[in-house]
Order: C-alpha cells, then structure tokens, then sequence
C-alpha cells in the first residue's frame, strides 16, 4: 500500500476535481515504477494507464459521435485521434500542474522525468482509471470534458465541423433567441496572436472558445453554446 503521506492527496483532489471515497487509488495513479522499485511497491501506475485508456477512448469517442451528427466516420476518427495522443494529454497533466506531484524514483526524477511526455500522459490516464473506479464513468467523463472540450471543438472546426455556428443559430432561432453574437479579443504579437470569443444569446454569454484564428475561436464558442442549449449540460461561460 503506497504510504498516503507521499503523494498530497488533498492537493490531487482539487486539481482533479473529485473527492475520493478510496484516495489511495489517487495516490496509485502518480505512482510511477521507478518509485515503486525503490520504495518496494509492487504496483505503479501502470495498470491503471491501461484502464483509463480505454475510459479515456471511450469518452472521447462518444462526445465525437453525439456532437458532431454530421461528420463522417473518417472525421470522427480525425478528431478523436487529435486528442487521445500523449502530446495532447502531456500538455492537459502541465495544466492541471499533474507533474509536481508525480512519484518519481531519484533517478528518474534527475533525468526530467517530471516533463517527460510519456510519464505524463501516463499518469493522466491512470488518474482518469482512478476516477473511474471510485467514483463511476460519469465523474471521469466529467473529468475527461473538462479537460479536452474545448480541445475537441478547436480539431473539429477545421475537420468539417464548420457548422458549428449554423447549427448554434439554428437551435438559438428555435429557442427564440434570435441571432448569436460573438465578442472576440485577441492578444500576442501580430505573428502569433491568440484569438478569445464569447458568444452572446440575448444577454447571455453561453460559451466561450479560443484558437489561432477569429474563426476557430468562434466555433470553439459556438460548439460549446450549442451543446449547453441542446442539452448537453455546459454552464454558461465554459471552456
């Protein structure tokens, strides 16, 4: 049993956004083997990772098929792929601050082991089998969104998902919203802006969205507006 004290439990909490009945299944999934080997456990992250995987794909694939009606096998697959890689969850564990609290043996731990893409991705997908297990698929779902939604709506607009928008002023004419309004800001240097949009029914701002391009950041808007007034369960301003 991974001694609890070693991986700060209350801290992995908040970040992950669960409260576990069993935390040490959330100490198991930061448990990486170099640790484990030099600290006599017999069981790192490592089987967790196989598991949150699959929750992980599962998810993923899903969200895909419900959001994107339109979409052909080979786009849903384009999508799904460009969010279930080690890059994409590697750069989810940086924001979440996932590294720092990584059980790491020395060795690893001198050679980088906190930064390194795998270990990283890894431990995501171990923490997501975590949740998972103690909680049940709709917390890690929960989880899963939380972290890759606004990932997954930036990859489908420039994989056909370009009705995002139309779709979103179809469902807002129905609803008697009348026409979205996007407000979109920008920051960075002329080469290498970064572009915010909210979008606007009636008075209320109902998703937000951001990308390399006005475009992608409005139907990153739109796709989020348009899941919450669907149905979909998105709180105004979400990301």
């Amino acid at each position: 049993m991974i001694t609890l004290a070693a991986a700060n439990i209350d801290a992995l909490e908040h970040l992950v956004g669960v409260q576990f009945d069993d935390p040490a299944l959330l100490a198991r999934a930061v448990a990486h083997r170099s640790w484990c080997g030099e600290n006599g456990e017999v069981e790192s992250n490592e089987r967790l990772e196989f598991l949150g995987d699959s929750v992980l794909g599962l998810v993923v694939t899903h969200y895909v098929y419900e959001h994107f009606p339109h979409l052909p096998e080979g786009d849903l697959s384009e999508v799904r792929a460009g969010v279930v890689n080690s890059r994409v969850l590697a750069e989810v564990a940086v924001a979440l601050g996932l590294g720092e609290h990584l059980l790491l043996g020395k060795g690893e731990d001198s050679a980088g082991g906190r930064h390194k893409q795998s270990i990283l991705a890894d431990a995501v997908e171990a923490v997501i089998a975590a949740v998972y297990i103690d909680a049940g698929y709709g917390a890690a779902r929960e989880f899963v969104l939380r972290s890759l939604a606004e990932r997954i709506a930036e990859i489908a607009a420039g994989q056909g998902g370009r009705d995002a928008k139309t779709r979103l002023q179809e469902l807002s004419a129905q609803h008697g919203f009348g026409r979205p309004r996007y407000v979109v800001r920008d920051d960075g240097p002329d080469h290498a802006k970064h572009f915010y949009a909210t979008v606007y029914l009636g008075d209320e701002a109902y998703g937000e969205g951001e990308g390399r391009s006005k475009k992608q950041a409005e139907q990153g808007a739109a796709l989020i507006a348009w899941s919450r007034l669907s149905g979909g369960g998105h709180d105004a301003g979400a990301t």
